[in-house]
């Protein structure tokens, strides 16, 4: 009997250790800067990219002609953080665009950039925490982020005026930021919220991601890293949750999200919806598009959603 307790135990010790393990490496790879890789969330996240090369390049292009400069501002932690200003024409509305996990501002707004200047918008392409060149060693995932949303907002308002129109529209990663801004105390400037494919809380798209591209449940792996995160990183992975910070929204907000997605899947936007309780919400379903692929899948219908719901405002 002693002997099998002893074997027991060694076993439980075993699979401790290997669940220590592997929540210490999902840990490192997931939240730390350098060990998050971009090819990895592409592959991950399954879009078809080479599809779209050509045209990006050429939307690069043009981007790259208009007049831009670098921004630094700190955030309320102390990190020296970094965003590209576009001018335009520099009349009173202005977007702050977030971008996906492992990605930078000037990477995920080339397409969407020639819509905004051309419509005499000034844009700021924000690099996150931890990402392109923002200081920052933990990554965010828009719990953070939201706060440092809050600097950028300050930002436009003393560059522009009291009488700017601010915009924030998000992708992803940046999607989850701007929704969990709209839990905040906003200033009246901004006008509007846009969220491309953003996820409910860092948490749950992880909990997802196991189980449907790991095949390994999330408990206690999550658990463990919730732990880990709050000590070195200063926020729990459900800490704050789009679909509850939505419920105190009171500017309008546009959801817009695949329904391809397997990266960040649709039914959080549909939940993200349906406790939205912004003065005027609306939504995007894109058929056939894949995570963060919405403006690229149906150009048309995404410029008609964005036309429609800042000409509403």
């Amino acid at each position: 009997m002693g002997k099998l307790l002893g074997c027991a135990l060694k076993g439980a010790g075993i699979l401790a250790a290997a669940e220590l393990g592997a929540s210490a490496y999902f840990y490192r790879r997931t939240m730390k800067r350098g060990n998050a890789k971009t090819d990895r969330t592409i592959k991950m996240a399954g879009t078809d990219w080479a599809q779209y090369f050509p045209l990006i390049e050429k939307k690069k292009e043009w981007m790259l002609e208009q007049p831009h400069e670098d921004v630094y501002i700190r955030s309320h932690d102390g990190l020296r953080l970094h965003s590209t200003y576009f001018k335009g024409r520099e009349g009173r509305k202005i977007v702050i665009c977030f971008h996906g996990y492992t990605s930078e501002g000037m990477s995920d707004y080339i397409g969407l950039s020639e819509y905004y200047l051309k419509r005499g918008f000034r844009m700021l392409l924000v690099d996150e925490r931890a990402h392109g060149k923002s200081d920052g060693v933990y990554i965010g995932f828009g719990c953070l982020d939201r706060k440092d949303a809050q600097r950028w907002i300050r930002w436009a308002i003393e560059k522009i005026g009291e009488d700017c129109e601010i915009f924030l529209h998000g992708i992803s990663m940046g999607g989850a930021t701007v929704l969990m801004a709209s839990g905040l105390n906003l200033p009246v400037q901004v006008k509007g919220i846009i969220s491309d494919c953003g996820f409910t809380s860092p948490k749950e798209v992880f909990s997802h991601v196991l189980k449907t591209m790991y095949h390994i449940p999330a408990f206690p792996m999550i658990q463990i890293a919730d732990k880990v995160n709050k000590e070195r990183a200063g926020y729990g992975l459900d800490e704050c949750n789009a679909a509850r910070e939505v419920k105190k929204a009171q500017v309008p907000i546009l959801l817009i999200h695949g329904d391809k997605d397997t990266f960040v899947p649709c039914s959080m936007c549909e939940r993200i919806y349906e406790n939205c309780a912004a003065p005027v919400k609306k939504k995007l379903i894109v058929k056939d598009a894949a995570h963060a692929e919405s403006y690229y899948k149906d150009t048309k219908a995404y410029e008609e959603a964005l036309d429609s719901f800042i000409g509403g405002i």
